[in-house]
């Protein structure tokens, strides 16, 4: 392989979220879009035949990513069912990011009909004065929860999303207990980053980020068959390896396994068509009426930097800057210098080796008959290597050379015990 080629490999967007729209109907206090309230799209939204070209580019560099269609509120678009129906018949796994409140049970089924995989629904309080008031409409609250109700009636997996900050980070764990009993199958936790409308909000402290984070890292036994993450928090991961070197999350591979995601293994798109590193780094390394994703995403001077980081200050002299490496938005949201120090981590460096994510199991070669070897082809890509190795392992382990679907389950089920993967239907996350 060329260099150029190499580094197109090892760079696979594995994770794209795109604003389709800025029409929402709620106005929350927080949104780095500074969505509003609109009936009609706007007239420089990419239109639906744009998308399903910008869909073709994203599948010539990674056809098996992750494509989340979110907004505003995406559910305001007319053809969003197209859009997802075309991404996931080009292989992509497709989930729909929302507010939750127009989730009736004829929008479920139609979703799931056209390919959506999953859903991600806000849920930031479960006071609805606080849920309300957060979201800056009244009754926002009980919309959501009965879109997870919409969900769970019509057999559509759903994420819970909420996003920490100063009126709800005591209440977190409720909310997770929650998520947990009506049947979520990832809690995500964002951290808050000043930008769009919540550019004058404060965020919560950084021995506050610290307490939940460690929080997260101690509770995912707590809840089988629910993964728990933090967004938007790289010190997750610096903060479960002090806590336990053997940490899965330590040992993440693929898109999971170093830093900030951003233009590495995931990148926003706007309802425009400008492409971003993240939703909280606004800053377009092209726009998809001029060039293609493709070419944007390989060429990208600001992804290289990204790519290949020269940190500074704390963060550059860290020992955890190949695992963690700070989030790159917060310095930029605060002074505009995306490489600069992650002022919101406590941690002070104590020098010696970097510590870095596992690296992938050896390839043993195994045969793997077609039913697994099916399975195996329909799980995300980035999962595909991390889960084939761990299953050749065990198979050796057993004294046989052949890989069977029964090998696959019985190494999940050992892994989480009866808990179902998440995403199942196909493609699905089980054996992370």
């Amino acid at each position: 392989m060329t260099p150029d080629i190499v580094e197109t490999e090892a760079f696979k967007p594995f994770l794209i979220a795109w604003n389709l729209t800025r029409r929402c109907n709620l106005r929350c206090e927080h949104c780095y879009l500074s969505a509003g309230e609109r009936d009609a799209g706007a007239v420089d939204e990419l239109n639906t035949e744009e998308c399903f070209k910008t869909i073709d580019e994203m599948v010539r560099v990674n056809p098996a990513s992750i494509l989340v269609l979110t907004g505003g509120e995406p559910l305001l678009r007319k053809d969003l069912s197209q859009i997802a129906r075309y991404g996931s018949e080009k292989g992509m796994m497709v989930v729909v990011g929302t507010n939750g409140t127009l989730l009736s049970d004829e929008k479920v089924r139609d979703l799931k009909k056209n390919g959506v995989m999953g859903v991600s629904i806000s849920v930031d309080s479960l006071d609805p004065n606080n849920h309300d008031s957060f979201r800056c409409i009244p009754g926002a609250l009980n919309g959501a929860l009965e879109g997870i109700e919409a969900c769970n009636r019509n057999g559509l997996q759903f994420q819970v999303h909420t996003t920490a900050s100063s009126m709800n980070y005591q209440d977190i764990p409720k909310i997770m207990d929650f998520a947990y009993e009506k049947g979520a199958k990832v809690y995500n936790l964002f951290f808050l980053v000043c930008t769009g409308r919540g550019e004058e909000m404060s965020d919560i402290t950084p021995a506050q980020y610290e307490t939940v984070l460690e929080y997260l890292v101690d509770v995912q036994k707590k809840f089988p068959g629910m993964l728990v993450r933090s967004r938007c928090a790289p010190h997750f991961k610096r903060i479960a390896f002090e806590k336990n070197p053997d940490s899965p999350v330590t040992k993440a591979q693929g898109y999971e396994g170093g830093g900030c995601l951003a233009g590495t293994h995931y990148c926003r798109i706007t309802p425009e068509g400008d492409v971003t590193p993240c939703p909280f780094m606004p800053v377009s390394v092209g726009n998809l009426r001029k060039e293609p994703f493709d070419h944007i995403w390989n060429t990208s001077s600001l992804f290289a930097d990204l790519r290949k980081p020269v940190l500074k200050g704390k963060c550059g002299d860290c020992e955890y800057s190949e695992l963690c490496g700070g989030c790159r938005a917060r310095p930029f949201a605060s002074h505009g210098d995306y490489m600069d120090e992650d002022l919101w981590c406590l941690y002070t460096p104590k020098g010696g080796a970097k510590i870095i994510p596992q690296a992938p199991l050896a390839d043993l070669n195994l045969l793997w008959d077609e039913r697994s070897h099916t399975r195996l082809s329909r799980l995300p890509f980035f999962l595909q290597k991390m889960i084939k190795g761990r299953v050749e392992v065990y198979v050796r382990q057993q004294g046989r050379s052949v890989v069977t679907l029964e090998d696959m389950e019985a190494l999940r089920q050992k892994t989480f015990g009866n808990a179902k993967p998440v995403f199942d239907g196909g493609q699905f996350k089980g054996l992370e």
